[in-house]
């Protein structure tokens, strides 16, 4: 570590095309996967290291001599996976479901606040989001809430219906690449799965290849348990919620809709039909998280195989 070299952003990209084909290690941070392609067309090796596996080889303060070395400690060990690097389609999607998350939090927030700041006057809306801008106009042409405020919740609604309009057009925009993506037509084929799941492990995952079972696949999206044994004595608690909280959240919302009692009767197979006996025996809760698990699994084998998923029967 005695060369150590600070290259600026437009010295780094001619830096590496003077060097002849190395190894290249990056954390996978802001910007990554753009330096990897790059790397990659200049006819070096990239290497992506997750920022936790890291940091865990970072010995003292954060620096870029100590972070330096903390890459190379973290790449001795074989048991530190690499990130594959993400292509432009893979980024482009995974950008357009931070943009949609965004608007849908951003929605939540002025919800929850229209909602609260007509409670105080008197105004209840029910809970769900159809609710609100239908239930609050109707309140606004009442007196019970002062003029005074009006104009500024009258711009709050506007608000809220601009997210949702937004976050529409970005449903439409993934659904319509889905229809162009193979891999995504496959993992529609899995009960639970729709565009936003299907896209979004497309662009998150990438490669399912990379994990040496589906077991695996659900550890890295945090849907196995948490382990802490010792000796004879085995423990394990609850879902570990490591990996992609977001894809997490989407393939839990996905086993929730796949129990809903009509779809059971509609489409009674033997996956849907285990989750509503463990639901029977361990509460609705608990068996979306279990079949979430599951689908993990059945889309990790449906990717792999390029086979699509063939529903049996429930006996």
């Amino acid at each position: 570590m005695k060369d150590f070299l600070r290259l600026s952003r437009t010295a780094f990209g001619a830096f590496f095309a003077a060097r002849p084909p190395a190894e290249v290690l990056l954390e996978a941070c802001g910007s990554a996967h753009h330096w990897g392609r790059e790397l990659q067309r200049l006819g070096h090796t990239v290497a992506l290291l997750h920022p936790r596996a890291v940091a865990r080889y970072r010995a003292s303060n954060k620096t870029d001599r100590a972070d330096a070395k903390a890459l190379l400690e973290a790449a001795r060990n074989a048991d530190r996976k690499r990130v594959p690097v993400k292509s432009l389609e893979q980024q482009a999607v995974g950008a357009l479901h931070r943009l949609l998350q965004g608007y849908l939090h951003t929605r939540t927030a002025r919800i929850n606040a229209v909602r609260g700041h007509l409670r105080e006057f008197g105004c209840v809306i029910p809970v769900g989001a159809q609710h609100v801008l239908p239930r609050a106009y109707a309140a606004l042409d009442q007196d019970a809430v002062p003029a005074l405020l009006r104009p500024a919740l009258h711009t709050a609604l506007e608000d809220i219906a601009a997210l949702e309009a937004k976050a529409e057009a970005i449903r439409a925009e993934l659904t319509r690449l889905a229809a162009q993506m193979p891999d995504a037509q496959l993992l529609l084929t899995v009960p639970g799965i729709g565009v936003l799941t299907a896209t979004a492990l497309v662009a998150f995952v990438g490669d399912p290849g990379r994990f040496r079972s589906g077991r695996h696949f659900a550890a890295y999206l945090g849907l196995t348990p948490r382990e802490h044994s010792t000796g004879q004595v085995r423990r394990l608690g609850p879902i570990s919620k490591q990996g992609n909280t977001y894809v997490r959240m989407l393939l839990i919302h996905g086993a929730r809709s796949a129990l809903r009692a009509g779809t059971v009767t509609q489409y009674p197979d033997d996956l849907r039909t285990w989750a509503r006996a463990v639901a029977g025996r361990k509460g609705h809760n608990v068996a979306a998280v279990a079949l979430a698990n599951k689908l993990a699994r059945v889309c990790w084998r449906v990717w792999r195989e390029q086979r699509p998923f063939e529903r049996r029967e429930a006996r």
